[in-house]
């Protein structure tokens, strides 16, 4: 009888433990808790019950939230942990215990032959793929195999990456966008247009000349 008693409790420990979250979730929370802010990034902040406490705010240049009620809260250049306790911090002062949810949107502009270039505010673990979905995706003339990416490398120094988008086991394809991040869809290169036209442009050119050339021969 103890035995069955033993065994209908471990039962109940087992099934009542929150199940372990997908590691696609796992992730996605260490890249936000990673994530460092850069003045022109922005926080998304929700507070439960408090709408004048919610919404998307840009970080302001000297580190802090660009919001009337927010702006002396420090959070960037700290690790997100850090400024998202500057916030729980700050909201202490209106509730004992806010809840409240806080998000971090890095800044990455999307240019070149995409359907929509613009600057986005994409969350951490936005892989460059899916940032240029975001930006509606390559046009008919874009080349998918060889999209640029310039970024700071971690010395503030610039570097260009060649990210190859139609290869699914290329792993740039995969690498999580940064803060500041440049993303460039150059236009496919077409033998016709760049080779063949400009070369019989200017065949035609020495061609025209040599006639002018003649004709004024003739003339003189």
């Amino acid at each position: 009888m103890r035995t069955q008693v033993f065994l209908t409790l471990l039962a109940l420990v087992f099934l009542s433990a929150p199940a372990p979250a997908p590691a696609s979730a796992q992730a996605s929370r260490a890249s936000s808790e990673q994530a460092v802010l850069s003045p022109g990034d922005s926080v998304r902040i929700v507070v439960w019950r408090k709408p004048e406490f919610s919404g998307d705010f840009v970080v302001a240049p000297n580190g802090t939230i660009t919001h009337p009620l927010f702006r002396s809260v420090q959070v960037g250049g700290l690790p997100f942990a850090t400024a998202e306790a500057n916030v729980r911090k700050f909201l202490t002062r209106f509730e004992e215990n806010p809840e409240f949810v806080m998000e971090p949107l890095i800044r990455v502009a999307i240019s070149g032959e995409v359907d929509r270039p613009q600057v986005f505010a994409l969350r951490p673990e936005t892989t460059i793929a899916e940032a240029v979905a975001r930006a509606g995706g390559a046009t008919e003339v874009g080349a998918r195999n060889r999209v640029r990416v310039v970024r700071l490398n971690p010395s503030g120094e610039q570097e260009q990456l060649i990210v190859n988008l139609t290869d699914p086991t290329a792993g740039y394809g995969r690498i999580p966008v940064r803060s500041g991040d440049q993303i460039i869809v150059d236009r496919r290169k077409s033998f016709m247009r760049d080779f063949l036209l400009p070369t019989l442009t200017v065949i035609g050119s020495i061609a025209s000349l040599g006639l002018l050339i003649d004709r004024v021969g003739r003339n003189n």
